[in-house]
């Protein structure tokens, strides 16, 4: 039933069961108690690392020992709870791209009374769903199609003006990251290239030099 204990362990488990004597029974589970404990010691500081021991060897012999144990003594029923089964969400998403947290973040966002926080809340949803059509698209969307998203799934009582898009289209250029890359990789490239040029040409003039002093040597 519990293979990390091994045959032998099970073995005096179900000899335990055929002892008669109660008293005798007992010592003999502490002993068994002890040499399941030596199997795992450094679980030893652990804790209610003797109540494991004790629920293991009530389940080694399929809870029928008879023995007096310091902790309560499980039950089979107990273990064999299956857990309730989890219920999948099933309502679809409107719009994918944007994703299900920002429909949730405009229905709560309706409800605000301040219109000043609501207002500056709701440029930064648009700011989100701006970046997110672009990596959906791979373009910048157009702003009619924020606007009429926003007031869609907010049923109309959430709007921003194609001003305020407009500003927030500088917040968002992920173009400048990839050249600011691609600049820091190519500097790297002609790095490496003349540092490589350098090595050859040391290498040569090192091997011109030797031929030089052999030739000198010979003559001599």
């Amino acid at each position: 039933m519990l293979p990390e204990y091994g045959r032998h362990i099970h073995q005096m488990v179900d000899y335990l069961r055929s002892i008669h004597d109660r008293d005798l029974r007992n010592s003999q589970a502490q002993a068994v108690i002890e040499i399941m404990g030596n199997l795992n010691p450094m679980l030893r500081d652990t804790v209610d690392f003797k109540h494991k021991l004790w629920d293991h060897l009530f389940i080694m012999s399929d809870f029928q020992l008879d023995v007096d144990s310091p902790y309560p003594i499980p039950s089979q029923e107990i273990l064999e709870i299956r857990p309730e089964r989890m219920s999948y969400p099933t309502g679809g998403i409107a719009r994918k791209h944007y994703g299900k947290y920002i429909g949730r973040m405009f229905g709560a966002l309706k409800d605000i009374a301040d219109e000043e926080a609501k207002t500056v809340i709701a440029g930064n949803i648009a700011k989100y769903m701006r970046a997110k059509s672009f990596e959906y698209n791979q373009e910048h969307p157009n702003n009619e199609v924020i606007m009429k998203d926003i007031r869609s799934m907010s049923d109309n009582r959430i709007t921003i003006d194609e001003e305020a898009l407009n500003n927030l289209r500088n917040d968002y250029t992920p173009a400048r990251t990839n050249n600011r890359t691609k600049k820091s990789f190519t500097a790297g490239n002609h790095a490496n290239v003349k540092s490589g040029n350098n090595q050859s040409n040391n290498k040569v003039q090192a091997g011109k030099q030797r031929r030089v002093v052999k030739t000198r040597n010979n003559k001599a």
